[in-house]
């Protein structure tokens, strides 16, 4: 079993730097990977309201036979439950369709600047924070001012902020912003969705001259950036390579190789995306 190393987040819980992406699986597909996943040595579970697998993702972990002390469970606020006693509600048909006591991670899913609620449900997660029921909050997709905004109307700074992050999309200024403070960066899409990355030249010349994957490259480079990585697999094989990133590292002149392209988001701009 690939035993994972773990980022201290600013509430004083712990993340590891690798976890399962569960988008796009359905129930029966996440059970499977989860639990898959927990026994090769996941300890992060990824999920969201709008995946609509929060009930095979809860009985992935509940059947894998991982203590659940050492499992940490991520789940996400949808657009549509923006709002105090919206969010309320809303974390507790997640946590019904998880089974568990308490949620490790939750997340405002994105931050629908146009409706503007989004303070208003952070201020219903800090509520849940001090009550037990979750262990650490975040948000997803929230730009600098976003964040600004959260601790200016609550004096609350997030513990994660999931968003794209990839080669092709390295978000310098918003993960410099983190650092500053003290936000653990989540990379949602770490390889990059469709863009290529898997193909590139530079990846797979990298990968040739260290006798890794492609994947295993990019996963590293997120790595060592000191970005959780959340990568998508069912595959028993590919979740096995994509957690065995600890054993080797990039020079610092591959880190820049891998950087050094022509930027492009290939999701959504929190500016303007809405997601309900």
């Amino acid at each position: 079993m690939i035993s994972t190393p773990a980022y201290r987040l600013n509430d004083d819980t712990t993340i590891p730097a690798v976890g399962l992406g569960t988008w796009p699986m359905d129930d029966t597909q996440a059970e499977q990977a989860v639990r898959q996943a927990l026994e090769t040595g996941y300890r992060l579970v990824d999920t969201a309201v709008n995946y609509r697998n929060e009930t095979g993702v809860g009985r992935g972990v509940a059947s894998s036979g991982v203590p659940r002390e050492e499992v940490r469970v991520t789940t996400k606020l949808p657009g549509r439950h923006h709002g105090y006693e919206e969010t309320l509600a809303s974390f507790e048909e997640s946590r019904r369709r998880l089974g568990l006591e308490y949620v490790d991670l939750y997340l405002i899913h994105w931050p629908n600047p146009r409706v503007g609620r989004y303070v208003d449900s952070w201020r219903a997660m800090i509520k849940l924070r001090a009550d037990g029921l979750v262990r650490s909050i975040g948000v997803s997709n929230f730009t600098e001012e976003h964040l600004s905004r959260l601790e200016k109307e609550t004096g609350v700074l997030p513990s994660v902020n999931q968003v794209e992050l990839h080669p092709l999309f390295p978000q310098e200024e918003l993960r410099a912003f983190h650092a500053e403070k003290g936000i653990v960066t989540e990379s949602w899409s770490p390889l990059g969705q469709d863009g290529g990355l898997l193909d590139d030249p530079v990846v797979a010349g990298v990968a040739e001259s260290l006798k890794v994957t492609p994947a295993q490259v990019i996963l590293r480079w997120h790595v060592q950036l000191g970005a959780v990585a959340i990568p998508k697999s069912a595959d028993a094989e590919r979740q096995r390579t994509n957690l065995d990133v600890f054993g080797f590292q990039l020079r610092d002149t591959q880190m820049t190789a891998l950087s050094e392209r022509a930027h492009q988001r290939l999701g959504g701009d929190p500016d303007s995306h809405e997601e309900f």
